[in-house]
This record gives structure tokens, sequence and C-alpha cells, in this order.
């Protein structure tokens, strides 16, 4: 039930109650109706992001070679943020050696109460990238590791403190493999009492990583990617539009494994076939977010 029309049947019921207690104890005069509350509507806004991290690390799996990184995007919301597109982009350092990671993304957020669902669809994209092949010919990554997403996720909210969530995301060629990807987690999230803005969070997923293809791979023949779990941990404290994070990730892919899903150049050079990109990582993060209507651009109305 949206809040317009909870708003309205509140009304009438106290018109009618009001109106009831007149008409028998002064038979003489009339109440006034209730006029209905009508919510502000934020029509269009857009939201600004900027972030700075010691590790750009993506379900448990490091996109900058362990070194910090940036990324900073912008969204355009619609209608109280029901509708919204976006852009984000980031630093990163993987095997095709692309100057960034480019998201363009875009969905629709319903909310009804303290249930909250996100359905939307993202493309990872990779600019200027250069396919990782070593000097006997043998072929280490796709020539394009773009690739495209469908998410749902949806959120319930208990007494303002304390978030449930769970995800589900899905892509048909994960990273130009050939191969489909299904990531699905559980989320939750705890606003400490005593401190505004402090709160602690975590995450735990499975992905199901499906079959390379032949023909994408040239001279690789299909592999079966390894699946794997991940989980992540940590807290977070907010001061008006900046945020500071500092979580815990980990995954149970070995080391072998780990390289099997990154083509991590170093262990080509090396020859051991192993990388640590997927091992436990503390990362710390300091963001920063505003919206235009905070500013008094796009004013609610």
């Amino acid at each position: 039930m949206s809040d317009l029309l909870r708003s309205s049947i509140l009304g009438l019921a106290l018109a009618a109650g009001i109106g009831g207690a007149q008409a028998s104890d002064l038979p003489s005069k009339k109440s006034a109706p209730t006029v209905p509350v009508v919510p502000a509507i934020t029509w269009f806004d857009i939201a600004v992001n900027v972030k700075a991290q010691t590790d750009y690390n993506f379900r448990g799996i490091s996109q900058t070679d362990r070194k910090p990184g940036i990324g900073g995007g912008a969204e355009l919301q619609i209608y109280n943020n029901l509708f919204y597109l976006g852009v984000y982009g980031s630093s990163v350092d993987l095997a095709t050696r692309p100057p960034a990671e480019i998201d363009f993304y875009g969905g629709i957020r319903p909310k009804f109460g303290d249930l909250a669902f996100d359905l939307g669809v993202m493309q990872y994209y990779y600019p200027r990238e250069k396919q990782l092949i070593d000097a006997t010919g043998v072929f280490w990554t796709p020539k394009n590791t773009d690739y495209t997403e469908v998410y749902g996720k949806v959120s319930y909210t208990f007494a303002e403190s304390l978030t449930l969530g769970a995800n589900v995301f899905y892509a048909w060629d994960w990273l130009g493999t050939g191969a489909s990807g299904t990531y699905a987690s559980v989320t939750a999230k705890y606003s400490l009492p005593f401190l505004e803005g402090l709160s602690v969070s975590g995450e735990f997923g499975h992905y199901w990583l499906g079959t390379t293809n032949l023909a994408i791979w040239s001279t690789v023949p299909p592999t079966n990617l390894p699946d794997y779990n991940y989980w992540n941990a940590g807290v977070s404290y907010t001061w008006k539009n900046v945020t500071a994070d500092v979580r815990y990730h980990d995954t149970d892919l070995s080391k072998n494994k780990c390289f099997a899903l990154t083509a991590d150049p170093r262990g080509i050079a090396t020859g051991s076939g192993q990388s640590k990109w997927c091992g436990a990582a503390v990362v710390a993060t300091l963001s920063f977010d505003i919206t235009a209507s905070s500013l008094g651009i796009f004013a609610p109305k």
C-alpha cells in the first residue's frame, strides 16, 4: 500500500470519527473535511560517488593486483529513486591490461514500507584490452572480457536498525569466456545504538561458474571453471557525506583455482600457475556521496 493511499484512508477515518462526535454533541455544527497529506516527490535527482580503497576487491578477487584503487560515478534517479540509470568507473590492474573498468547500469527500486527491491542490468566494460598470449602462443584470456549481468536484490529493515538482504546475479557470458556465472548471497547490516552512523555488516555468497567456450578461447579446450564461496565482514562509520569502511574479504579458492579464474600474469611468468588475488584481504575504503537534491537542486515537489 502506497504512502498516498495510506494517508488518504487515515484522513477519511479521522474525518468520519470527528464528524460522528460532533453530530451527537454539537448537532448544529459540521466538521471540516480532513485534507490528505500528499508526500513530496523528487522527480529527478543525481547521486555522485567518489571512492578510494586500498584494494578493489570484487566478490573476493582483487581487481587491482592487491594495490590501491580509485573510482567514482554518477546516477540519475527518477521519481523518488524508483527508476535509475548510472555509470561508474574504477582503476584496475588485470591480465588484459585495460586502463579502467567502466560499468553502465540501470533498473528499478520499488519499496513497500521496510521492504525494498532492486531489479536491474549492468554492463561491465574494459576498454583497450590486450589478449594475454605467452611466448609459446598459448591464449590465457579471451580477446574481450566485457560482459553483461542481470540482477535482483531484496532487503527488509527491522526497527530501522537491522537490515537483512538476499541477492542474485546472472551473466550468460562471464568475462567473455562463454561460461555462465551465477552469484547468490545473503547480507546483514546492523546500526549500532551507541553511536549514530556506526554499523557492522557482512555478506556470504556462492559463485556457480559454467564451462568455457572453445570458439572464444581459440586454442584453449573447454574448461569447467571452479565454483567458490566468498564472504566479508566489516565495520563502517558515516559522518555527513563521508563513509569510512574497514572490511575483511576471503574465499575458499586455492591459489591454483584462483589462477584459473584470473590468469594472473605473475603465475604465468613464474610458471607456478598460481595466484594470490583470491586470498584473505583487509580492505580500507573512504567514500564521499552527495545528491543534487541535498544541494537544493531538483528539490522535492
